[in-house]
């Protein structure tokens, strides 16, 4: 038996790593701010909940290493989810905005951003020893990104003023960032009701913006590509704690640091051809998160998180605007804080539902609008339903479903070294639906 154990404990590695390089290139958007709400499709099906409420191995890494002691035994499972935002942007400028020799009509219009369908990789595997008050895990999970691709606009079609080819606007805007973290993950159980766990985090992300709005513009005015760019790498750790009562009663707690990430680097080059390098240093925040669940009534499980991101001291969120250059200094995101809520129903020896609710703050405020129309994440309220089906000895098959209700955030234009101008709008609106499935076997 054990031997049979360490052969599919190696076989879920290799085919952990082999799916996470393949899926590395294609992660999701949307979420509480840049990070994602759940991971895999059980997690994704309780709205994310997993803190005190370790239903599956991926949600249990991802949110909390001490609660893998908590599961009920070993399991390794392989989720894929699909992702499709809604993202529209709109601007308008006002007739006689500029004063005296400005356009006598108003210019305003609306484009639908096409970013497709975003793929977002979840596997996991957790390893528990009959007797043994240790737990293993590793994780290789899509946890976080943005996704939006703009055509240009020009007077006669949608008149989109930020849209305008450049100097005017940005012409063309497609903006991309993708994170995945690896978590080897250990727990340890101190009494049999307590349990503390660790999790050293790697983490590899992917940034791309065409024009380069996060460096300085041109001598003509115009932003160069920013599409020479390469995966980034940094990491960070997670520390939690959970605990268990005689009244059904269970907690937990964690604290996932931010993810230092080096700087993304940018070849690119001038209006004029010539090769120049740009950085822009974006790092994951640190995330504090607290979570309770029941589970006095049979067949049930009733679970409760409230999370903390803090993007307002993370480098790359701090500050915000545009620099005399036309480089963007932050995106000025203040601080999430989320709670969402989750229950299963074991209907019988083969089928489990389960249904969730996540509300989250807006990162993004009116006065930050138009640094952000290259990532708008600012949904607020998401719906979760899913559904488990043991089809064989131990196997389980999972399917969830997730939207995330339109949301809006608009401002003032305001061109790189100068203030807001009056008489001018920028607003961007986004909703989202997510589709996960996957397989998982316990043994």
């Amino acid at each position: 038996m054990r031997l049979f154990s360490a052969a599919l404990m190696r076989l879920c590695f290799g085919a952990t790593i082999f799916l996470a390089a393949l899926a590395a290139q294609t992660l999701p958007a949307a979420g509480q701010g840049i990070a994602l709400r759940g991971v895999g499709p059980v997690n994704e099906s309780m709205a994310g909940v997993a803190v005190g409420c370790p239903l599956d191995a991926a949600g249990a890494i991802q949110w909390n290493p001490a609660s893998i002691s908590g599961l009920p035994c070993s399991e390794m499972s392989f989720g894929f989810g699909l992702l499709l935002p809604t993202t529209q942007l709109s601007s308008r400028i006002d007739a006689n905005a500029f004063g005296p020799g400005s356009p006598p009509i108003t210019l305003a219009g609306a484009d639908d951003s096409e970013p497709g369908v975003s793929a977002i990789p979840a596997m996991a595997m957790v390893y528990k020893e009959a007797g043994s008050r240790w737990s293993f895990g590793l994780g290789v999970l899509g946890v976080g990104g943005s996704h939006v691709n703009y055509p240009a606009s020009v007077l006669g079609g949608t008149t989109n003023p930020i849209l305008f080819p450049q100097p005017s606007g940005l012409g063309r805007l497609s903006a991309s960032v993708d994170v995945l973290q690896i978590d080897p993950t250990v727990s340890y159980e101190l009494t049999d009701r307590l349990s503390i766990g660790f999790a050293p985090t790697i983490t590899i992300a992917d940034l791309n913006a065409s024009p380069l709005f996060l460096g300085p513009r041109n001598s003509d005015g115009t932003y160069p590509e920013g599409i020479g760019t390469r995966y980034t790498w940094g990491g960070g750790f997670q520390v939690g704690l959970y605990y268990t009562t005689d009244a059904d009663w269970h907690f937990g707690a964690s604290v996932k640091s931010p993810q230092w990430m080096e700087p993304f680097r940018f070849q690119t080059q001038d209006s004029f051809g010539r090769p120049q390098v740009e950085t822009f240093h974006l790092d994951y925040p640190l995330i504090v998160s607290l979570g309770t669940s029941y589970t006095g009534f049979e067949n049930w499980t009733i679970g409760c998180d409230v999370r903390y991101f803090n993007y307002a001291s993370t480098a790359g969120f701090t500050d915000g605007g545009f620099a005399p250059d036309g480089a963007l200094i932050g995106l000025d995101w203040k601080d999430v804080y989320s709670v969402a809520l989750g229950v299963q129903r074991q209907v019988s020896q083969r089928l489990i539902v389960r249904m969730g609710y996540c509300y989250n703050t807006n990162p993004i405020t009116s006065e930050a609008s138009q640094f952000n129309v290259a990532s708008p994440l600012i949904t607020q309220h998401t719906i979760h339903v899913g559904a488990s089906y043991v089809f064989a000895d131990n196997w389980l098959f999972s399917v969830a479903y997730a939207h995330a209700f339109e949301n809006e955030v608009s401002g003032l234009l305001q061109p790189a070294g100068s203030p807001p101008i009056p008489n001018t709008a920028v607003a961007s609106k986004v909703s989202a639906d997510t589709l996960t499935a996957g397989f998982s076997k316990r043994f």
